[in-house]
């Protein structure tokens, strides 16, 4: 089993569908090296969950045999990564968050009102229904030789930088001609882009697979899956390089 998986992480470093394929065969060691990492059960509406999603991704693509097994080292590659986004969103105290009472000491966390009914057909079908949003982005991605990697390989690491993409991806949904000659062409306009968003083309040039990749995304449903990505479209304070 250990040498089969080894193929597969071999075969998926360079093939997206595989990689996209390992993911979902392995929601369920995903799933509970979340739970392990935070000490609490985590759900697929969970931010943790995914966060281990793209840790589990990052892990494939950074796997090499010398490292020993690969679910050993996912392990700590995602406990890795969950422990980075909890340091910065403790540095965003100020924002609004889900596990926080929103309307005064006494009112329960605005989490708990917006929580699904906990029973196991209404869970059984958002896993189902997360399962189908990540087999059917994968293949659209795919056509436009991007994957689900692409959206944590290519973050901008430092605020003023992401912010500057927001900046972008807000024109872009804005205006009708960029989504659809994205769509048409596979390419984005980033001259149009850069002249109405006022963020200068070299950023958004460096950038390029993270903004398609989201401007898919957002203009094609994927409820769930945005659910999943709103932490990480926070600007993080300070941060390494753009």
């Amino acid at each position: 089993m250990a040498a089969e998986l080894a193929r597969r992480v071999a075969v998926a470093q360079g093939d997206a569908d595989a990689a996209d394929a390992l993911i979902r065969d392995y929601l369920p060691f995903i799933r509970a090296e979340a739970s392990k990492a935070t000490g609490r059960i985590v759900t697929e509406q969970d931010d943790a969950y995914s966060i281990a999603m793209i840790g589990f991704h990052e892990a494939i693509v950074s796997y090499r045999a010398l490292r020993g097994a690969f679910l050993p080292y996912a392990s700590v590659v995602i406990r890795r990564r969950l422990i980075d986004f909890y340091r910065k969103e403790k540095r965003h105290q100020g924002q609004l968050s889900l596990d926080q009472p929103d309307g005064g000491e006494d009112a329960p966390p605005l989490a708990d009102r917006l929580e699904t009914p906990d029973d196991p057909y209404t869970q059984s079908q958002l896993r189902e229904a997360t399962r189908q949003e990540i087999a059917e982005l994968s293949r659209q991605l795919a056509g436009f030789g991007l994957s689900l990697g692409d959206i944590a390989d290519n973050c901008p690491r430092q605020a003023r930088t992401l912010t500057a993409c927001q900046r972008a991806l807000r024109y872009a949904k804005e205006d009708p001609v960029i989504i659809p000659e994205l769509l048409r062409t596979h390419r984005l306009p980033m001259a149009k882009l850069a002249a109405g968003s006022g963020v200068e083309r070299k950023t958004l040039e460096r950038h390029r697979r993270y903004l398609m990749a989201l401007l898919l995304i957002y203009s094609n449903g994927y409820e769930i899956i945005r659910g999943h990505l709103a932490q990480l479209l926070t600007p993080p304070k300070g941060g390494g390089p753009a």
